[in-house]
């Protein structure tokens, strides 16, 4: 394209297809799958009766045609159609397959539950089964090459004309030459500004205003229409859509600039008026009661399988040193509300504070023995068990983090722009910033950067097998980190 610049008038000239409807190709790959279904059931019975030298019996014929409208079913449900599966490699060949198995054990299932599996051969059957699975599949990397090639050639692509060519336009061409949109084929803007100069990223140009736009629809030149205008430009976007409303074509508005740094998120529908989900509510609804569950019981649990060990840690401790055998600090849990965190104290008692600002670090005098045990084997955290059981913490989450602490002498908040944005669930006894190594001292402005960006990847991927994951990591690291101290 950057050779010659490719206009509607030229793309017409050179008598440029019509672009091919995806969803042509998904009917006709359905009726495809069903043909084959069919005919496989068909073939293998002919040569069955050739081989056998067998006279031709109905039943067979009755069953093929039912066995191929259950498929149409169970194709349906188990997803092999599902998405844009015809541009994915193989058309999800593989997900057909399994489609096919269930679908033939469904009908076994079916022939067993009647008691008619006597009516049938045993060679059909299994003949059955294994010529259709392979017609399947080839049939399938065939026709994937096919639309593959198709692709190549653009005859995807929607003629795409973007009115406004300013940066909204300009930054709506480049995320879909670079997104590689294969039903998206843009062929300049339309802007009715004369000062507008011609644009070069994307080789695209201003290739007139909107009286000309309306001529090239009419000349059948057009499939769809992208208005990038400003949200300020409220009387002009609508002007334009009272021109294009008898226009046969797809007329969209594309997103303002802002929406641009949110290009992954839904959109929702709030009174039949399309709203941009920016955020959700992490690990809530089942979510949140499952993980709750989670936490009790396996809270619960914890408490009875280590009561002898804390027992005995406790004692150690009294025979040690004086003083308290807990140390409670005030720390930020869920939505920022803060809590009294429960730990072994591993510090000589004269020397604990309650402010939290003061991180220990490595040799640091204050660490009893006993302590510096526990602290290097997180046996120290073991009370935060009945912060669980109270609903404070989680077993697994963001760690809470001592208040006011600093990172180059700036407070975490000033540091990470996303840094509160840990305190959407719950604080965690353990986490995925500590088993991928970002555990104990956050002395520098890179250290608290990373365990907010693992905190962010654990919230946004929470899962309970997440979750399991992260305990079972936790119990190997316990005694290996070189960062506890």
């Amino acid at each position: 394209m950057a050779a010659e610049i490719e206009t509607p008038q030229l793309a017409a000239e050179k008598g440029y297809k019509s672009p091919i409807s995806p969803a042509i190709i998904d009917g006709c790959i359905r009726i495809f799958d069903l043909i084959v279904v069919g005919t496989m059931g068909v073939c293998v019975y002919l040569f069955y009766t050739y081989y056998r030298q067998v006279n031709f019996e109905s039943q067979y014929f009755a069953s093929i045609i039912i066995a191929t409208l259950i498929a149409a079913v169970i194709f349906q449900l188990l997803g092999a159609y599902a998405g844009d599966y015809i541009f994915s490699r193989s058309l999800r060949a593989g997900r057909l397959l399994v489609a096919w198995t269930i679908t033939f054990g469904l009908i076994l299932t079916i022939a067993f539950a009647l008691k008619i599996t006597d009516f049938y051969s045993r060679l059909w059957v299994v003949g059955w089964f294994i010529a259709t699975a392979g017609a399947l599949t080839v049939g399938r990397l065939v026709i994937s090459a096919w639309i593959l090639q198709l692709a190549r050639q653009g005859r995807f692509g929607q003629r795409t004309l973007i009115i406004g060519a300013g940066e909204q336009g300009q930054r709506l061409a480049a995320h879909l030459d670079r997104r590689g949109e294969i039903r998206t084929r843009i062929i300049g803007f339309i802007d009715d500004r004369t000062t507008r100069v011609a644009l070069k990223r994307g080789a695209y140009e201003v290739l007139g205003g909107v009286d000309h736009l309306m001529k090239l629809i009419r000349r059948g030149v057009v499939d769809q229409v992208f208005i990038a205008l400003p949200g300020s430009a409220e009387d002009r976007l609508r002007s334009l859509i009272c021109q294009l409303a008898d226009a046969p074509i797809r007329i969209s508005i594309a997103p303002d600039l802002i929406g641009f740094e949110f290009l992954d998120r839904s959109v929702v529908r709030v009174a039949q008026l399309p709203m941009l989900n920016v955020f959700e509510r992490p690990i809530s609804g089942w979510a949140q009661v499952s993980k709750a569950v989670e936490d009790r019981i396996l809270a619960a649990l914890l408490v009875v399988f280590f009561g002898p060990l804390m027992l005995l840690i406790a004692l150690a401790i009294k025979l040690e040193t004086r003083g308290p055998v807990f140390f409670r600090q005030t720390r930020h849990g869920f939505n920022y509300n803060e809590f009294r965190v429960w730990k072994f104290r591993t510090m000589h008692a004269e020397s604990n504070i309650t402010g939290g600002a003061v991180q220990a670090v490595r040799g640091d005098p204050r660490v009893t023995r006993v302590g510096r045990f526990l602290r290097r084997s997180s046996l120290d955290e073991l009370p935060q068990l009945f912060n669980v059981l109270h609903g404070d913490m989680s077993l697994v989450g963001p760690r809470p983090l001592p208040i006011d602490l600093t990172a180059g002498g700036r407070k975490f908040e000033e540091v990470v722009e996303k840094f509160v944005a840990r305190h959407k669930v719950k604080p965690g006894i353990t986490g995925w910033a500590q088993v991928n190594g970002w555990r104990g001292e956050t002395d520098t402005i890179e250290k608290i950067q990373m365990r907010v960006k693992y905190d962010l990847y654990y919230i946004e991927n929470w899962s309970i097998w997440l979750d399991i994951a992260i305990i079972f990591r936790t119990i190997v690291v316990m005694f290996k980190d070189d960062n506890a101290y």
